[in-house]
């Protein structure tokens, strides 16, 4: 039986699973002689893999990649603004950062250019994490408790909004500032009634500490009025000028790495754990059926298809970022976004 070139790499390139830990979709696709070799292009995680990778993960050990002609190596860096200022200076093309991150990044005067051009993440999952033995069930139980703040947390930032459109007094809530090292421990130990953070990590790595499930309440952001996306992908300015294509082929194989995900969340658990040191496939199947539920598979996503921005929303996102940032410009979508690079919808869906 024939088959074509295009499928027989498609099937080569998924059996290549045995990649080095954090490394995923580098090995370069095979081609025939006539053929140009692959585009080779680096990818920048903004923190240690987990399950939030998945996608990625898949687009590589399913030869999504290679399929678009595309050999990609990966790296972390420390924060999204590390990951961004990579990619400003062009020493990686692609990364994966919190949009609202790079909306502050290009108020910034003289600021490179860099753009978004699909948003994973159609909800950011800022959270607040309590334990109800506290005396926290919900949002408006936080007044007069104390809040644990880790250093360089993404979550304090839309507070204010939050705890405004919920009625809740910021003076009444004590913050302690603390290191991200031991946001988890402070709580599980009582040293903080609750913690910002992200809804698929801290609640988590809390149950992996022995703390009870039904003690945590999950606050999550986006169920009290925040309107803001989450993790998105951004590209250096000189690649999306030149090599479009390019651009454009990468996001077509993270759709279709998503689609992966969300339809197989054991497997794609399996293979993230087994590229992270020490991983667990349990953990990273809870946290990825937390991440598909809350802040990939929205309402929005099912109606609209996956990687877009819905220009009204953004406004007023940018209000309540507006009330702990103060921006020297209004920021416009089209500064932070380009949807050219995106398939029509019905290339986007998820399902």
């Amino acid at each position: 039986m024939l088959i074509s070139r295009t499928a027989f790499l498609r099937i080569m390139l998924g059996l290549s699973i045995g990649l080095p830990s954090g490394v995923w979709p580098g090995a370069a696709p095979l081609h025939a002689a006539s053929d140009p070799p692959p585009v080779a292009i680096q990818f920048t995680l903004d923190r240690p893999l987990d399950a939030a990778a998945a996608p990625f993960v898949l687009a590589g050990i399913g030869g999504l990649f290679g399929a678009e002609g595309l050999s990609v190596g990966t790296n972390v860096a420390t924060s999204s603004a590390d990951a961004i200022a990579r990619v400003a200076d062009g020493s990686s093309d692609f990364a994966l950062v919190d949009i609202n991150a790079l909306i502050r990044f290009r108020d910034k005067p003289g600021a490179a250019p860099v753009k978004a051009v699909f948003v994973l993440f159609n909800q950011a999952p800022y959270a607040i994490v309590a334990r109800k033995s506290r005396g926290i069930k919900a949002l408006s139980d936080i007044e007069g408790k104390t809040l644990g703040v880790a250093e360089g947390d993404l979550s304090i930032r839309v507070w204010p909004a939050v705890a405004r459109q919920n009625g809740i007094k910021l003076s009444s809530v004590k913050q302690n500032s603390i290191s991200a090292a031991v946001r988890e421990p402070m709580l599980s130990a009582g040293q903080v009634d609750a913690v910002t953070g992200f809804s698929y990590l801290s609640p988590i790595n809390l149950k992996d500490r022995g703390v009870p499930a039904d003690d945590l309440a999950v606050l999550r952001f986006a169920d009290y009025g925040c309107e803001a996306y989450g993790f998105a992908v951004i590209v250096s300015p000189r690649l999306a000028a030149s090599k479009p294509d390019v651009v454009k082929g990468f996001v077509r194989a993270l759709i279709g790495g998503t689609n992966l995900a969300v339809k197989d969340p054991a497997r794609a658990a399996t293979e993230v754990a087994s590229r992270m040191d020490g991983g667990s496939r349990e953990l990273e199947l809870e946290r990825l059926r937390a991440i598909i539920r809350d802040n990939i598979l929205t309402g929005e996503v099912k109606r609209n298809g996956i990687g877009d921005i819905d220009p009204a929303r953004f406004e007023r996102s940018i209000d309540q970022l507006a009330e702990d940032f103060k921006f020297q410009k209004r920021p416009h979508l089209t500064d932070v976004f380009d949807e050219s690079f995106l398939p029509p919808p019905d290339g986007r869906l998820i399902n």
